[in-house]
């Protein structure tokens, strides 16, 4: 009740603020009303949509709140970047009178915030739910072996199986990393959003994921949110190595390739024992490994990396902020929002994820299936 009552008085908001700039045109400002109205209340029960008994049901409300959620966050976005545009005009047009028609800018931009938003909704839902593009990187290593020249590891992250993704959009992931003929499979955390229970079906293509050297997943803190323990043991029975604070050594023509795999940045507040440690993740490894690469879901987890002596790490977490203005906040809380980075004598390379989270919806901030290359620095 408490969010259905905040998402009415957000709504009330752009209803004040943005209807009265429709009103030459009658048809138009009742259908956005009637937008507005369906959104305040369907957004908040689609959250929830998976606890009503219908299955159906539950799968209708809960894709038409994540959609409502999708337009009404670049809606109150727009909204508010609007008001600062109004009272920077306002202030301009006190300190010259005359010099600026206030009435015509505040029409203009009420019609113009709801029209954009639609459009930055619609797009964002197509890149959403399109496969995701492979980005292909070439990842230089002082000193790397003849033997691991061209070595190539195929990354997903952040798919987040659960309320609007499903076996299908698994599947067509499994087809494009299979059509790299990759060495290795990365699977860097937030695969679910639900229980085993209930999205075993929906996972089970992983189980025919192709490569060398098998698939290794790190958990992610969705995972954790998801019931840990039952995804691990389900990964491990479709065939994944899950690598918890452990490492794997690879011997790959004569030389040796070291893949750690650490749980996740946040996993002691779930379970004390299972706190994130780098270096814990390379007990008892000989020193026979030409490179180290760690699995990490977060890119927090760079500086205890390079303590640990690691030469790659591959993470994800971000989604690259997923749609616009949310890239340009991600920096705040990580160290790096996308792309290959050097943290001191470790390369950082951070997916902006497979799949998305929350409303299907992607914007300035493409998905990807990683496809990278080590070569000679």
């Amino acid at each position: 009740m408490r969010l259905i009552v905040l998402s009415c008085l957000l709504h009330l908001f752009m209803v004040w603020r943005l209807v009265p700039a429709w009103s030459p045109w009658p048809l138009a400002a009742a259908a956005l009303l009637l937008v507005l109205a369906v959104s305040a209340v369907v957004l908040p029960l689609g959250l929830r949509g998976a606890r009503t008994r219908s299955p159906r049901w539950a799968r209708v409300l809960t894709w038409t709140g994540y959609l409502c959620l999708g337009l009404f966050s670049s809606l109150l976005v727009l909204t508010l970047l609007r008001e600062v545009l109004l009272l920077a005009a306002a202030i301009v047009a006190a300190l010259v009178p005359g010099g600026l028609d206030t009435d015509t800018l505040t029409a203009l931009s009420g019609r113009a915030v709801p029209l954009l938003a639609l459009v930055l909704t619609a797009w964002g839902f197509l890149n959403a739910r399109r496969t995701a593009s492979v980005v292909r990187v070439d990842v230089p290593i002082a000193g790397l072996p003849a033997a691991l020249e061209g070595f190539t590891i195929a990354q997903i992250s952040d798919v987040h199986v659960g309320p609007t993704i499903g076996g299908d959009y698994v599947e067509a992931i499994v087809h494009a990393v299979n059509r790299l003929g990759a060495d290795m499979v990365a699977v860097t955390g937030d695969l679910v959003d639900g229980r085993v229970q209930e999205l075993a079906p929906h996972v089970a293509p992983l189980a025919s994921l192709r490569s060398r050297h098998g698939t290794y997943f790190v958990t992610g803190n969705h995972e954790y949110y998801s019931g840990a323990a039952p995804w691990i043991a389900e990964l491990r029975r479709l065939g994944m190595r899950v690598l918890l604070n452990e490492h794997v050594l690879l011997r790959h023509g004569g030389a040796m390739l070291l893949v750690a795999g650490v749980t996740d940045y946040s996993a002691h507040h779930f379970d004390g024992a299972q706190r994130s440690d780098p270096q814990a993740a390379l007990a008892g490894a000989s020193g026979e490994a030409a490179v180290k690469l760690l699995l990490a879901h977060q890119p927090r987890s760079a500086e205890a990396a390079v303590r640990a002596g690691f030469d790659l790490q591959l993470s994800g977490h971000t989604h690259g902020g997923q749609f616009w203005p949310w890239n340009h906040f991600v920096r705040f809380q990580q160290p790096f929002t996308a792309g290959l980075h050097r943290l001191g004598a470790l390369w950082v390379y951070v997916s902006r994820g497979t799949g998305y989270w929350g409303p299907p919806k992607r914007f300035a901030a493409p998905s990807e299936i990683t496809a990278l290359r080590l070569v000679r620095a």
